[in-house]
């Protein structure tokens, strides 16, 4: 199944991202064997740089390499999808600024909990960076009335067990962009936090 095919933004409300790098994976998804949900932050401005784009695609040059940090044998988008694990971003277009906005976040809330939805069988959802968490609490609070991922430093919280009911959520970092690189603590954090997260799968 093609996420593409099942959600979609209509109205394009948001002032604070770039409409022309609206992009959602295009991908035949196997829904049932999903184990791991991975949402970064907001695709590339660039689509060429996107996780799903054929190719070499920066995002996804930086997440292989988390990968093999936590000691997965992974060479391609598709050796990730086979581990179980499905790439997504919160946000659906490409920044405009360094922050994304409150708005834009509630906005996309809407299409990232629709997408959620298509999978039945996931066991973790892994928040890499501070707008995939927020917004997760977010849709978790709309469902339970409750937030599963504390207010704090994300490396203060990291390491610790979160649950909505069995499926575990991992506060953790973006591992898509030049940043992931240069940031060598963050790195060794996002490869401990996906080694154990694939425990699950």
């Amino acid at each position: 199944m093609k996420i593409n095919d099942k959600i979609r933004c209509i109205d394009f409300p948001c002032t604070d991202i770039d409409k022309s790098s609206h992009i959602l994976p295009d991908k035949d998804i196997n829904m049932k064997n999903t184990r791991i949900v991975m949402i970064t932050e907001a695709p590339p401005n660039d689509k060429a740089d996107y996780f799903y784009t054929e190719g070499n695609p920066f995002y996804l040059q930086t997440t292989l390499q988390a990968f093999k940090d936590a000691g997965a044998d992974v060479t391609s988008l598709q050796d990730i999808l086979d581990l179980g694990v499905y790439i997504t971003t919160a946000v659906k277009c490409g920044k405009t600024r360094y922050a994304i906005s409150n708005n834009t976040m509630k906005n996309c809330s809407r299409m990232l909990e629709q997408e959620l939805a298509l999978f039945a069988n996931v066991k973790a959802f892994m928040l890499m960076g501070d707008v995939a968490i927020k917004m997760m609490n977010n849709i978790w609070k709309k469902q339970t009335g409750k937030k599963v991922i504390p207010t704090g430093s994300t490396y203060k919280i990291r390491g610790q067990a979160y649950y909505l009911g069995d499926i575990r959520a991992f506060p953790s970092y973006t591992p898509a962009g030049k940043n992931f690189l240069i940031e060598k603590s963050k790195r060794r954090m996002v490869a401990e936090d996906i080694r154990e997260a694939l425990k699950l799968t």
